[in-house]
């Protein structure tokens, strides 16, 4: 009988959307007391990291997200309503 290794990527089946990484770092931005629109502004204006707490590990979700993907999402999300 062979035996076959199947090879599992964790890092893809952990990816969120631009929309959801949004959500989560608004949460963690508000539930630590911040005004959340007003420091994910700062930081898409600035790319200043500090605007975001690491709280939930938010700052290493938005970090990873170019500044002009999360733009774009805004953008969408806006024109489409």
């Amino acid at each position: 009988m062979e035996k076959k290794t199947i090879m599992f990527d964790a890092s893809k089946a952990q990816q969120r959307t631009t929309r959801e990484v949004l959500e989560i770092v608004y949460e963690a931005l508000e539930e630590r007391g911040y005004n959340g629109i007003d420091q994910m502004v700062g930081y898409i204006l600035s790319g200043d990291p500090s605007y975001i707490t690491s709280h939930n590990n938010a700052r290493l979700m938005i970090s990873r997200i170019d500044r002009d993907d999360l733009l774009e999402e805004i953008l969408k999300d806006y024109l489409r309503k």
